[in-house]
């Protein structure tokens, strides 16, 4: 079974993030980039499978500038067999991420495509459901365990209520969250035998995709910096601010 694994190149969660002086987006200058926590756990997830006899072969595709491919070799240190990389400068808007990765699904075709639910720059959460809607496959989002039955896929989800458990049919597409596993870290001789492995370098205009957006961003800010506490004496003091200060009762 191929599986099919899309990761993203983002500002590690480390990081500070500023906003430009202009407010036209975030300072990328001289920022450490890393690939996303949640597609860490998407590579994961498919190196198990493959541990466990069920894949046969991983591959990791991502859209992005040159410098993305620091994040394809990080996932064939991790596991994955071969990489692809969509290269494009411009910046790639959720529905256009789904139509590239439905091109790469229409030519791969893989049983089993594995996303992050969302990454950490933009927090959408929606490229891998606008995936399946666009390939017409089953998905199971938020999940927190993956099971392959046969020609079945059952996935565990996070819900409000507690968890849920459905069964997709193959293919299917499946977005990873937290508590699925634990990413392992990339050993030396591992990161070695990456730089071998085949990295095929595609444009956006080779899949018949059109990246022009239909969204535009009018100003980034930063939060507002939070105002320090204060101490009251005793419950009335705090019952009177809270209902004459905070009016939050």
């Amino acid at each position: 079974m191929k599986v099919l694994v899309a990761v993203k190149r983002v500002i590690d969660y480390n990081v500070k993030v500023r906003v430009k002086p202009d407010n036209t987006g975030v300072d990328l200058a001289n920022v450490k980039m890393a690939m996303n926590p949640f597609c860490e756990i998407a590579v994961e997830e498919a190196v198990r499978l493959k541990e466990k006899g069920v894949a046969t072969e991983i591959v990791v595709a991502t859209i992005g500038s040159k410098a993305s491919q620091e994040q394809l070799r990080t996932a064939l240190a991790l596991g994955a067999d071969r990489a692809i990389h969509v290269e494009t400068d411009e910046e790639v808007q959720s529905l256009q991420a789904a139509k590239v990765l439905k091109a790469l699904v229409e030519k791969e075709e893989p049983k089993l495509v594995i996303l992050g639910k969302q990454s950490i720059d933009t927090d959408n959460n929606q490229t891998g459901q606008m995936l399946a809607a666009l390939t017409g496959m089953g998905q199971g989002t938020f999940a927190s365990e993956v099971v392959i039955d046969g020609d079945k896929v059952n996935v565990t989800r996070e819900v409000d209520g507690g968890l849920m458990t459905v069964g997709l049919k193959l293919p299917a597409v499946v977005t990873t969250d937290l508590r699925l596993n634990e990413p392992r870290y990339a050993s030396l001789p591992n990161i070695m035998k990456a730089k071998k492995k085949p990295l095929e370098t595609v444009s956006p205009s080779d899949l018949g995709v059109d990246l022009k957006g239909s969204l535009s961003v009018l100003k980034v800010e930063a939060p507002a910096a939070r105002k320090g506490g204060i101490k009251v004496a005793d419950a009335a003091e705090l019952v009177d601010k809270l209902k004459n200060e905070a009016k939050v009762i």
